[in-house]
């Protein structure tokens, strides 16, 4: 069995730097967004605000469906979570697969988490949820040969389609 693996080499550069990719006004892009009123969440694509948790597609998705689940509160640790955050974000994931497997017929899913900036966390001051759907056969050619990643879908789209979902 030969493992396969999911490149992020522009990655490197702010794991190794002291500096944000992006400024932001609070340094965590999350709680700008949180701060700003909820007609914004489109724009934010913010898909969801739950009582601890939110719902957002990444603006920069490694698949098409690439979701982020965080809690409310900007929180850099997982010992630092209430039961209540800890539970809302871990149902949130297991109702988002269920979605995108049902509305997009996703083959399976990378769940993960990067907890600091050594371990790879893009925003390592506000624990985040990355939901990456996955589908049989999505490692083509395009990536090997031109070092290009297919996103098939909008995030206007997208956003359409789970929100609908997310408020049934």
């Amino acid at each position: 069995m030969t493992d396969q693996h999911l490149w992020a080499p522009w990655r490197h550069s702010y794991i190794t730097s002291d500096e944000a990719p992006e400024p932001v006004s609070s340094g965590c892009f999350l709680c700008d967004y949180l701060q700003q009123p909820e007609d914004q969440d489109r724009c934010n694509l913010i898909l969801s605000r739950g009582e601890h948790c939110v719902v957002l597609l990444n603006r920069y998705p490694y698949n098409n469906g690439h979701l982020l689940v965080a809690p409310l509160r900007h929180q850099s640790k997982l010992s630092g979570l209430t039961p209540d955050e800890h539970l809302e974000c871990m149902n949130l994931l297991v109702q988002l697969s269920n979605i995108i497997s049902e509305q997009m017929n996703a083959d399976g899913f990378n769940i993960g988490l990067n907890v600091g900036k050594v371990a790879g966390a893009g925003l390592p001051a506000h624990l985040h949820w990355h939901l990456v759907p996955r589908w049989n056969g999505d490692n083509n050619f395009m990536s090997v040969t031109a070092g290009t990643k297919v996103i098939s879908q909008s995030l206007d789209s997208l956003y359409e389609l789970l929100s609908r979902n997310l408020s049934d």
